[in-house]
């Protein structure tokens, strides 16, 4: 635990240095006057939430293998609006909307690693490809997205375990743990899914990346783990 944190505290200083000159990173909180408001300013704050936010365009930049800003979506900025709205966050475009409601609820002494994980995840969504398919194929981009807050190492309560999972398109954390199965056959897997993505999903993407169908890369996947 405590060489994750470390690890964590020092891609949020790499990525204030590395990422400020080329992307800006903003906070608004529109629930300022709301329990989950007061509660973000006050246990969070808008200048450590920029610093996630960078750190995690810089750790997802990493695992997407995309070093020059050439070849990554052209954002100039991410938004973060925290909002009285229902759920825990979603993402529209290049801005991140974090439930008032869901910060409020939060329980338990890690309140700043959960609200990382899921500004991680968030965050993915930003800079992944391919998002057109996202209605057609959500388990694809959620399985992404979950992979990228896995191997940060933000994994959340309740994430099923390795090998768990009834099919590959169960999405969030079952998807991300086969992903990292898939990435483990063939290192680089997600960044080569990521780039393929930008012409849209087809399930034919794995085999040139890993010489495997899907279906056998599960089959696989649920061998190597006894279920």
């Amino acid at each position: 635990m405590k060489l994750r944190l470390h690890t964590a505290a020092a891609l949020l200083a790499l990525a204030a240095v590395t990422t400020a000159g080329a992307v800006t990173y903003q906070v608004d909180n529109k629930a300022a006057s709301t329990a989950g408001g007061q509660r973000f300013d006050r246990e969070y704050g808008a200048d450590y939430a920029k610093q996630v936010l960078a750190a995690a365009s810089s750790f997802t930049w990493s695992v997407f293998r995309q070093t020059s800003t050439a070849d990554r979506k052209p954002v100039d900025a991410v938004v973060l609006a925290v909002s009285d709205v229902g759920g825990i966050a979603s993402t529209s475009g290049n801005t991140i909307t974090l439930g008032a409601g869901y910060v409020a609820g939060i329980t338990g002494n890690d309140f700043k690693t959960q609200v990382t994980g899921v500004l991680y995840h968030e965050v993915v969504h930003v800079w992944q490809w391919g998002l057109q398919d996202y209605g057609s194929y959500p388990w694809v981009y959620e399985g992404i997205a979950d992979f990228v807050r896995l191997k940060a190492g933000y994994i959340a309560s309740g994430w099923v375990q390795p090998g768990q999972g009834n099919s590959w398109e169960d999405s969030y954390s079952v998807t991300a743990r086969f992903f990292d199965y898939c990435n483990s056959v063939k290192p680089g897997f997600v960044a080569d899914l990521n780039a393929k993505l930008k012409n849209g999903y087809n399930a034919d993407y794995f085999v040139p990346i890993t010489g495997k169908t899907v279906q056998q890369l599960w089959q696989d996947y649920k061998a190597k783990y006894g279920n």
